[in-house]
């Protein structure tokens, strides 16, 4: 009886810790994924840094590139910090379950060293055939019969009992083992990815020292870049509201006016309301503009460099030399033209969505062009001085702007 009710209370332990270890490996696969894109995005970044013109010239580009993988390498380090918190969770719990077993192996051997006694001491005093011979009658004999065959086979399941904890305590040792390997390997890790950290802040100081004396150069640029970034806005904004005075063609000039302070919104035919809605749900699963890639500039307020602030209406992409810019969604090409700061810029209507593509050196589309989601629109220019290679995109929502990154795909 006692044997069940441990039994039992076993069951009911693992249906209570079941979904808690469920949900510890799911921990364990996302942190594990999101440091698998860490390494990649910092090895793919480390490639393009590589092959700059010059490496040992210095440039706004790189510079922005080497501050981003320092950002990332500290991410990095923060996520193998969280496995290394995790294993040694699993280590403790391990060694809990670990002396539970070894209690309960214990008790089983005491038991069984018992009965072993017991059973020396009986047999020492008299055989078992005299034991059932000495019975009253032969129904008492038959009893002592039973108690003598039940005593063994009980016996004999105690010796498994013992032989199948003592294994299973081993392989529970064995996992333990590994996975103190495993954290052994992370810190191991953490110490490495430390050291490159140490090394890159000290080649982003180099490089930020480098080019210090030309910071007012690139103050002047960057608010060039700055009042650009401003005029695309305006025109973004006169063909939003261009597209909302052709939807509204029937209302007049009156009622226009009267309303000019209510928010501007476009009348969408039902095709563009489900081209719309469509966009709208495939939020975090839209493909990225180029083939590969890595952000190097967020959406908002960034440093390039220490002293100077910009703010970003989209987010940055550094890709490799020649790379094609490609659609993110279907739509229709409502803009193209082209800029002295950020090349040939072209924007796509997705309903009352609008996503915007800058920095590219040649167009492959025309206004009016109906595109499909991934289909070319052009290539990438390279910018000789920064001595990089990226696109901008930017994502609208009538006449305001979203942040791109929360609308890209990101591998789990």
């Amino acid at each position: 009886m006692h044997r069940f009710a441990i039994k039992y209370l076993f069951f009911i332990f693992v249906l209570i810790c079941l979904p808690g270890l469920a949900n510890a490996q799911k921990a364990k696969k996302e942190l594990e994924s999101k440091k698998k894109k860490l390494q990649d995005d910092i090895q793919y970044l480390n490639g393009l840094i590589a092959k700059t013109t010059d490496s040992k010239q210095a440039s706004l580009g790189k510079l922005t590139a080497v501050s981003r993988r320092i950002s990332l390498q500290e991410q990095l380090i923060e996520t193998v910090s969280k496995e290394i918190d995790m294993i040694q969770e699993q280590i403790s719990a391990s060694n809990d379950t670990i002396g539970v077993m070894e209690v309960k192996l214990g008790d089983l051997k005491k038991e069984y060293a018992r009965m072993v006694v017991d059973a020396y001491k009986t047999e020492k005093g008299y055989n078992k055939l005299s034991f059932i011979f000495a019975s009253k009658d032969f129904e008492q004999a038959a009893l002592r019969m039973r108690y003598l065959q039940q005593y063994q086979e009980y016996r004999h399941r105690q010796a498994i009992m013992i032989d199948s904890s003592s294994k299973d305590i081993g392989r529970k040792v064995t996992v333990m083992q590994a996975t103190k390997d495993e954290k052994k390997q992370l810190l191991e890790s953490e110490q490495a990815e430390q050291n490159n950290l140490a090394t890159e802040k000290n080649e982003q100081q180099k490089m930020y020292n480098q080019l210090k004396g030309q910071e007012k150069q690139y103050r002047k640029e960057l608010k060039e870049k700055e009042k650009a970034s401003q005029k695309l806005d305006n025109e973004i904004k006169k063909l939003v509201e261009e597209e909302i005075r052709k939807s509204n063609i029937s209302t007049t000039k009156t009622t226009t006016k009267t309303n000019s302070s209510k928010p501007l919104e476009l009348k969408l035919t039902p095709e563009g309301q489900a081209l719309s809605q469509n966009f709208a749900n495939n939020k975090g699963k839209l493909p990225w503009p180029v083939v590969e890639g890595v952000i190097t500039r967020p959406f908002g307020i960034y440093s390039p460099m220490p002293g100077i602030t910009m703010d970003n209406d989209g987010v940055d992409i550094a890709t490799s030399k020649g790379a094609i810019a490609r659609s993110v969604f279907d739509g229709t090409v409502s803009y193209v033209s082209e800029d002295p700061e950020y090349g040939q810029v072209i924007i796509i209507r997705h309903g009352d969505f609008f996503t915007v593509y800058r920095h590219l050196k040649d167009v492959f589309v025309k206004i009016g062009d109906k595109v499909k989601t991934k289909q070319t629109l052009g290539s990438i220019s390279y910018d000789e001085q920064n001595q990089i290679t990226d696109i901008e995109l930017e994502i609208w929502k009538g006449q305001n702007k979203l942040d791109p990154q929360d609308w890209l795909f990101v591998k789990d």
